[in-house]
């Protein structure tokens, strides 16, 4: 701060806070003071109405008066006459919590969560029971909200915690609570549990989710925490339900081992354990099987044997499974669906009846049900398009009748095979070839067979970067030559058999002693031009090429605009360093003694090759240094220089 303000705090009695004046005037006119009259008293009429319903009122009422920018000066008016004039608010009351005394419970859905079971997507719901005092908790896993999962989660937390609290508190749950009564009672099979484990039962009011509050609260830390795991995990995929059942585990384990101290309390107050759990699953007697070879349970369908058909059965109701006996005999157990109104019919169980009446499978009610997987869809669809619908449908319950037998899966799935290998060759699908591709099941290829070519490697010599061989009369060259390679050139005038070798994808030019110079060619001995590509001029001499180290304006290597570059001049990298001194060797050139045209004799290597040659200067023999291959094979007598690998 500056002298001044120092000396004015240190002259002055009370502190700068204390001087403070509060303002009571306004610094600018009050848009609203003109309609503000009009609000309280609707306000007091309904004080539900929001401020953002009334700004828009007014602005309908007053066009053009009371733009947006002043909507948060009119909500900060309203706010403040709510809190001076308006109605009394709800009340909330912290709870004390004693120990032993309480155990809140509640479901919560975590598909949010998006964790794959084998790649396959996994939507779950967790019962989460929780003792208010120390806060320790226990989950369940299940997929719906029916009083199987109620009983199984709270029995399983009454284990873990190892006694009974004195009350149990939940919400409303149709399964547990008669809703539809006046009294609201309990149903008879949760008050049973209830009674079993000496437990008063508690339920809050509808709608009043704060009622429930710590286990609602603890529901949204326990997906946090299930979040945050996953993520420092790396990954949501599980191998199987246990593994993941075991990995929400160990996280609330950690959780409350934290809250060991006051657990102790708990545990203190909990009451009593009974000998074992109560088995809480619904059992029902005497379901008649309908003329479908179907039951109906709770508002779903399901299928069963066909010989059963107008007799009775008993059911077992699981949290999960459904399990179907006949006077004390096991017929099946199916898994328990998760809905209302929905059909788990299985085709094998049918199949017979179905393929002696094939024309009732285009209406029938569950047909969905009849394609086991998309390949089977897609067959039939193939089908009705290629046939009448009578011999469609007569020809695909008898593929579905195929994959049936002896109700295996591993045949189904070999059928699926089939009719996906069928659909993907477009051949014809019919019953004897699905059979014959069945019995033979090596000659379907796996999904994930793919056959891919081999790639040219040479393609990618176009990714390498090279000088630039590129002649200024390439135009006329491409004339003279059709621009074509040497290894398309297999014959042309003053050439025989012997004179040009080609190897899978290399040029091989004849046996040359070193000493003796190819005829027509230029003698090592003799100073001259350096042919590049093997471009001539006009006048049928080679051309010396255009070597350039430096790149363009697009980072590419290029001659463009370069004057050639003579024998005796001195080079430079691309990154400007100095090299020092470096000659081009001669290089002895076969071309045709007629046309004095070399392009056809110039044989290049690959630009992997290192040309083991001494450099030297023109004048001088240049020295074999190490044998260099260009093909398949080449003897000690053969050699080539790269122009690439200067």
């Amino acid at each position: 701060m500056s002298e001044k303000t120092a000396r004015k705090f240190r002259d002055d009695d009370g502190l700068p806070s204390q001087k403070k004046v509060a303002w009571t005037y306004r610094t600018r006119n009050d848009p609203f003071e003109a309609v503000w009259e009009n609000i309280p008293q609707r306000l007091e009429v309904e004080p539900r109405l929001k401020a953002k319903t009334l700004f828009e009122w007014l602005q309908q009422s007053h066009p053009g008066e009371f733009p947006d920018s002043t909507r948060r000066t009119f909500e900060r008016r309203v706010n403040k006459w709510r809190s001076l004039h308006g109605p009394g608010k709800t009340v909330f009351f912290s709870q004390e919590h004693h120990p032993g005394r309480l155990a809140a419970s509640d479901f919560t859905v975590c598909n949010e969560l998006s964790v794959k079971i084998a790649g396959q997507r996994f939507d779950y719901t967790f019962f989460h029971c929780v003792l208010t005092y120390s806060n320790v908790e226990s989950v369940s896993l299940c997929f719906s909200e029916s009083l199987e999962s109620l009983s199984t989660g709270i029995q399983k937390a009454f284990w873990e915690f190892g006694g009974v609290p004195d009350r149990q508190l939940r919400d409303s749950l149709a399964a547990a609570v008669r809703n539809h009564t006046s009294r609201k009672e309990l149903t008879e099979r949760y008050a049973a549990l209830m009674t079993y484990y000496n437990c008063e039962a508690e339920r809050t009011n509808a709608r009043c989710a704060n009622e429930n509050g710590d286990v609602e609260s603890s529901n949204g830390h326990l997906n946090d925490r299930i979040e945050q795991a996953l993520l420092l995990r790396g990954s949501r995929n599980f191998d199987s339900r246990e593994e993941y059942v075991a990995f929400v585990e160990d996280i609330v384990k950690r959780a409350n081992d934290n809250r060991r101290k006051k657990f102790l309390d708990d545990l203190a107050h909990l009451n009593r354990l009974p000998d074992q759990p109560l088995d809480t699953d619904d059992i029902v007697k005497g379901v008649r099987v309908s003329s479908s070879s179907t039951i109906s349970m709770r508002t779903n369908t399901y299928s069963v044997p066909s010989r059963l058909i107008d007799q009775l059965v008993d059911l077992r109701i699981g949290a999960e499974q459904i399990t179907v006996t006949h006077y004390g005999h096991l017929i099946q157990t199916m898994p328990r669906l998760v809905g209302k109104k929905l059909a788990a019919i299985n085709y094998r169980l049918i199949i017979d009846s179905l393929v002696r009446k094939p024309g009732a499978f285009a209406n029938y009610r569950y047909r969905e049900e009849m394609f086991p997987t998309t390949s089977f869809r897609m067959a039939w669809d193939s089908l009705r398009a290629a046939h009448m619908e009578k011999v469609a449908d007569k020809t695909y319950v008898q593929i579905l009748q195929l994959a049936a037998q002896e109700s295996q899966d591993a045949v189904a799935d070999a059928v699926a095979d089939a009719l996906r290998h069928l659909l993907a060759t477009e051949y014809t699908i019919d019953v004897e070839r699905v059979r014959a591709l069945v019995a033979d099941a090596t000659s379907i290829p796996a999904p994930t067979d793919i056959e891919v070519e081999a790639p040219n490697l040479c393609d990618y010599d176009s990714l390498l970067t090279t000088f630039d061989k590129e002649c200024p009369n390439h135009d006329q060259n491409d004339n003279e030559t059709g621009s074509k390679k040497i290894t398309d050139n297999q014959s042309h005038e003053g050439n025989t058999s012997s004179d040009l070798f080609t190897t899978a994808d290399h040029e091989i030019r004849p046996h040359v002693a070193p000493d003796e110079p190819a005829e027509g060619a230029a003698s090592a001995n003799d100073p001259g031009p350096v042919s590049g590509d093997g471009c001539s001029s006009g006048n049928g001499k080679p051309e010396p090429p255009e070597l350039s180290f430096g790149t363009g304006d697009s980072g590419m290597r290029s001659s463009a605009g370069r004057p050639h570059q003579a024998a005796d001049d001195t080079f430079e990298t691309s990154s400007g360093q100095d090299m020092g001194e470096l000659q081009v060797p001669a290089i002895a050139v076969a071309g045709d003694a007629a046309t004095g045209n070399s392009a056809r004799r110039f044989v290049s290597g690959s630009s992997r090759e290192c040309d083991n040659f001494r450099a030297s200067g023109f004048g001088e023999k240049p020295e074999l240094l190490s044998n260099v291959v260009f093909g398949e094979s080449c003897s000690g007598d053969d050699f080539g220089l790269n122009c690439s690998g200067l």
